[in-house]
């Protein structure tokens, strides 16, 4: 877990890039272990970072995360440039469906 001095930095560096007008992709990763990760990256220097993410247990329970929640005791939002050539590229609506019910 961040302190509180990193944990305010980062949540308005992550807010600055959602708010941003930069473009948006979405990505999915799932494991052989029923569990799945959804992205919404935006582009910086070259790299795609993650504004907003869900996990989704095998239990199917889901845990939402972004500038407001960057992390609990389960989880945080990925806080490395995505590695995008490992995920598969979804649609904004099946991403923003699982964000919805996530919610």
């Amino acid at each position: 877990m961040l302190d509180s001095e990193h944990l305010a930095a980062r949540r308005e560096l992550v807010r600055r890039l959602a708010e941003s007008d930069a473009p948006r992709r979405y990505w999915h990763l799932g494991d052989a272990g029923g569990r799945a990760w959804l992205f919404e990256s935006v582009e910086g220097d070259g790299e795609h970072w993650a504004v907003r993410q869900v996990e989704v247990g095998a239990d199917r329970a889901a845990r939402r995360y972004w500038w407001r929640r960057l992390q609990d005791d389960q989880g945080f939002l990925a806080d490395q440039p995505l590695e995008i050539w490992e995920l598969a590229e979804i649609t904004p609506e099946a991403f923003e469906a699982v964000w919805d019910a996530a919610g």
